[in-house]
């Protein structure tokens, strides 16, 4: 998570755990105090999935997380708060920012599943093994060569028709590995439904594990083929 999740507002006073830092009454996980209406600090563990009351589920309602998200925007907004005391204002700036990265976070499904993947300890932040897949290796070197000729026509001053032609064959290079990149996130929504079906029934830890893991693997193989797709527009934008 964010310093904004972690670094955490001051409390006028030291409360018990779950009570209301001003009336004292049981708030559990709320953000407002449902007795008398005031800004609730997060609890220093929360994640995205708490921040908006949801299990660690992946196939998620877009529709629906993006209702919640205005609806909290609009009673976290600071504007809420310009005459309450300071420490509600700083609570509100803290918790709207954690709600910014938490939206942006679980509305794209492979940062929700790379920031899934990181909860539950499979993967540290931002760990992306860049390898091509085994299957992948004739074509992605097919790509790499078709690359190598245009610079290297560019850079000799190639005719207009081999560099026409060059070009030609890197956009088709990169259809299909768009069209592999289509069907690593139609297996995502597999694997996601897999997860969470495992989540509803309390399946055993071999088999979140064995989930988690070919989670892990299909973002490995996203990541790869997002970055061949990008390094190929990119060459051909400059040409």
């Amino acid at each position: 998570m964010t310093d904004s999740a972690t670094s955490r507002v001051q409390e006028p006073a030291a409360k018990p755990a779950g009570l209301c830092w001003s009336c004292k009454v049981p708030t559990g996980s709320d953000h407002f105090c449902a007795a008398c209406g005031k800004i609730q600090p997060l609890a220093p563990a929360t994640d995205y999935f708490q921040f908006f009351a949801l299990p660690r589920k992946l196939a998620l309602d877009p529709a629906a997380l993006e209702r919640q998200f205005h609806q909290l925007s609009w009673k976290l907004h600071p504007d809420n708060f310009h005459q309450a005391s300071t420490y509600e204002r700083e609570l509100s700036l803290e918790t709207s920012a954690v709600l910014n990265d938490a939206y942006r976070t679980l509305r794209d499904p492979v940062a929700r599943v790379e920031y899934l993947l990181g909860l539950e300890g499979v993967r540290r932040e931002g760990e992306i093994k860049q390898q091509a897949p085994p299957e992948l290796l004739e074509e992605v070197f097919e790509l790499n060569e078709y690359l190598e000729e245009l610079r290297a026509a560019k850079r000799s001053g190639g005719d207009v028709r081999e560099l026409s032609n060059l070009r030609h064959q890197l956009e088709k290079a990169r259809d299909t590995f768009r069209q592999k990149l289509d069907q690593v996130l139609a297996e995502f929504e597999t694997a996601f439904r897999a997860w969470d079906s495992l989540l509803d029934s309390n399946g055993d830890a071999a088999a979140r594990s064995s989930a988690l893991e070919k989670m892990s693997a299909l973002l490995n193989r996203h990541s790869y083929i997002r970055n061949l797709v990008s390094n190929v527009t990119d060459e051909l934008e400059e040409s």
